[in-house]
């Protein structure tokens, strides 16, 4: 809190912390470049033709799981607002960001895929699972245009496309081992045992 005196009268507004907003954009850079590396990772073994594509799977999905800010359980304040304002931070910077730029021909076809029902993933089970199909058609119409010599095996993409949702989801905190210990956690403590 700061004292601010105005002529003749005093009053009390609280004090904005410049360093919570460094920390919390530090923190959405950080997870960005965690969730670049975990792409990287799952394009590592692929042709390197298909890196684009992996790392657009993987740009789009992070986007959206950070977009779902409510899937994830509450915390107490002032750590709920800040994760809401950081994933925001975070998929706006997917949205726009230079990955973004980067790979806009990739995200700009899976747009094209998508059926729109990602805006309710999180809360209906078939929308997530549409997207899925979507990512992994993506990445096998990519495998496909390769010689024969290059081509990865035919359940490729299913398990690249697992992979990354699984990576993302874990980085996110949006992976449902990760809720458990949160929502566990996020009342201040281990609940005490029934005797």
């Amino acid at each position: 809190m700061v004292l601010r005196i105005t002529w003749g009268r005093a009053t009390l507004r609280p004090m904005h912390d410049a360093h919570v907003g460094q920390r919390i954009s530090a923190a959405a850079d950080e997870l960005i470049e965690q969730i670049l590396r975990a792409a990287a990772s799952w394009a590592a073994e692929a042709p390197g033709t298909l890196t684009p594509a992996i790392r657009a799977v993987c740009v789009r999905l992070a986007e959206m799981v950070a977009d779902q800010r409510h899937f994830l359980q509450p915390l107490p304040e002032p750590q709920q607002s800040e994760r809401r304002a950081m994933l925001s931070l975070v998929a706006e910077r997917l949205r726009t960001g230079p990955a973004a730029r980067e790979l806009k021909p990739h995200l700009d076809a899976l747009a094209e895929r998508e059926l729109r029902a990602t805006g309710s993933w999180s809360l209906v089970a078939s929308a997530l699972a549409e997207w899925q199909q979507t990512a992994i058609d993506y990445l096998a119409s990519h495998a496909a245009a390769l010689d024969d010599a290059e081509r990865p095996d035919e359940y490729w993409a299913d398990d690249v496309v697992a992979g990354v949702i699984a990576s993302v989801k874990g980085l996110i905190g949006a992976d449902d081992l990760y809720t458990r210990i949160e929502s566990q956690y996020a009342g201040g403590g281990r609940p005490k045992r029934k005797d």
